[in-house]
């Protein structure tokens, strides 16, 4: 039963990444497609949301281990 759940758990933040990755991908075509600068793929709201969990994820790791 716990290795159950702990696919359970595993999965759900896979299919979170996906949606969210997707959502990025999304977003990105639509700046190509009109012709924005680069960065703008960055400053929307899954743009923002990746950004911080790549910085902001590990030192909160690092920060609870410490």
């Amino acid at each position: 039963m716990n290795t159950l759940l702990l696919i359970l758990k595993a999965l759900a933040v896979l299919i979170g990444a996906s949606m969210l990755g997707n959502w990025f991908l999304a977003e990105l075509r639509s700046a190509r497609r009109k012709a924005l600068p680069w960065h703008t793929a960055y400053m929307s709201p899954p743009g923002i949301l990746i950004i911080i969990i790549v910085i902001l994820f590990p030192i909160l790791v690092w920060f609870l281990h410490r």
